[in-house]
């Protein structure tokens, strides 16, 4: 009986806030005295016409790097983990699996082109228009897993795409580090010319982070996917 009371409490409690702060809510109609300055001077500082891509690889580009470590350690710990598993397995039979339906082999063929060409235009455009290395990595990710569902006796290279995504990794941190020495700071991009804002080529080395970015995610994402798939 307390505990039904308490828990009949708790939620009163929690819905009481929630009805607070729903009814004070107001949307705002000008910016914070912040966005604003972001809004007004990332286009002038960095040539970006993609502001949020603006502040997440050069105003907020050390917390990126943090973010794709975390997403390395994520896939370490997985590879880790199921391998672990997999090696327990005594009947090899229990890793064979049957072929994919015609809807999902058909729809493959014809969906994975459209995906990984999307996520490279996601990637490339990322100062541009709204994605960047993060959203063109997981749609590239994405099409790897179709791949895998369309053909389940289909191997990853897990290796390269190890390789591949801790050059990656390095060409970034590297790049951190012409900042540091030719701009104005760790990973400040102004080392190139940031050109003219909405042009292809603009936004000094925004572009090749975002790739880098991009390369280092989808890599990253299909190792994590190949590992559930083992």
């Amino acid at each position: 009986m307390i505990y039904r009371a308490g828990v009949l409490f708790t939620v009163a409690l929690f819905g009481l806030i929630f009805v607070r702060l729903a009814s004070s809510y107001a949307e705002r109609s000008t910016l914070r005295p912040l966005a604003e300055h972001y809004v007004s001077q990332a286009p002038v500082e960095l040539g970006v016409a993609n502001i949020v891509t603006g502040i997440l690889i050069a105003y907020r580009g050390f917390d990126t790097l943090g973010e794709v470590a975390v997403l390395f350690m994520v896939a370490a710990s997985v590879g880790l983990l199921l391998r672990k598993d997999e090696a327990g397995r005594r009947d090899p039979e229990e890793r064979r699996r049957g072929p994919a339906s015609e809807i999902v082999t058909t729809g493959s063929r014809v969906l994975l082109p459209v995906i990984l060409t999307f996520g490279a235009y996601v990637i490339v455009n990322g100062h541009l228009s709204a994605g960047g290395g993060f959203q063109g990595g997981a749609i590239v990710a994405s099409g790897v897993m179709l791949l895998l569902l369309a053909d389940p006796g289909a191997r990853l290279n897990a290796a390269a795409l190890s390789v591949i995504e801790s050059l990656a990794g390095m060409a970034y941190v590297a790049i951190g580090m012409i900042g540091l020495v030719l701009a104005g700071g760790f990973l400040d991009p102004r080392f190139l010319p940031p050109g003219e804002v909405g042009a292809f080529i603009s936004a000094g080395a925004i572009p090749l982070v975002s790739a880098l970015l991009g390369i280092k995610v989808g890599a990253e994402l299909s190792v994590i996917i190949n590992r559930f798939r083992s």
